[in-house]
């Protein structure tokens, strides 16, 4: 991969700069952690991989009063820190196909860092909702039971599940998937509220 401009630190202050309500700031968390256990797994550039999930939504903290701003303003703010076309274009596809971003809506994903990007950041909504419907605690979490709450699309309705499922078009089941997301979330459970 490329040379990344910033380090880890430096990456979460810009992304700290730009958002402020917690519950975004452990979304963008575990989104890094996924994507840095799914590097792991495909044997990819772990902190390059992690840093697209740390910073995919850097511009939600201003777009989220006009839904259809989200991601417009997100290349500006990443080029004048230093990160190059690809990074940015890799950030873009896990906004592709939707309708709310008409900038977006007619791409489609093709890569395999596009399809991890987009299933790996919105796996962590499904993780998190069922944490903390198990009063926070992800520490006992397994697959099985992720994938019972994956299928009652009643729980955390509002969750992209054909997103999720674009991960089995890079080689890896729902199962294998949850277990990642479920084992890298654990990881940092401290830093984003569970237990």
């Amino acid at each position: 991969m490329t040379n990344l401009p910033m380090n880890r630190q430096q990456a979460l202050e810009l992304v700290k700069r730009h958002n402020t309500e917690p519950a975004d700031l452990n979304h963008y968390l575990e989104s890094e952690a996924v994507l840095r256990g799914l590097a792991e797994h495909f044997k990819e550039d772990v902190e390059y991989w992690g840093m697209l999930g740390l910073l995919h939504d850097i511009d939600w903290g201003t777009a989220k009063e006009n839904v259809t701003a989200h991601l417009t303003k997100m290349p500006e703010m990443l080029m004048n820190a230093g990160f190059d076309k690809e990074f940015i274009e890799n950030i873009l596809s896990h906004g592709y196909g939707f309708e709310e971003l008409p900038h977006l809506a007619n791409k489609k994903r093709t890569e395999r860092i596009h399809y991890a990007l987009a299933a790996g950041e919105t796996v962590t909504g499904l993780v998190h909702a069922y944490a903390l419907m198990r009063g926070k605690k992800i520490s006992d979490m397994d697959a099985k039971g992720l994938m019972k709450k994956f299928k009652d699309k009643a729980f955390a309705a509002k969750i992209h599940r054909e997103i999720i499922k674009e991960i089995e078009k890079i080689g890896l089941s729902l199962e294998e998937f949850f277990e990642i997301a479920i084992r890298a979330i654990k990881k940092i459970k401290n830093e984003v509220g569970l237990e």
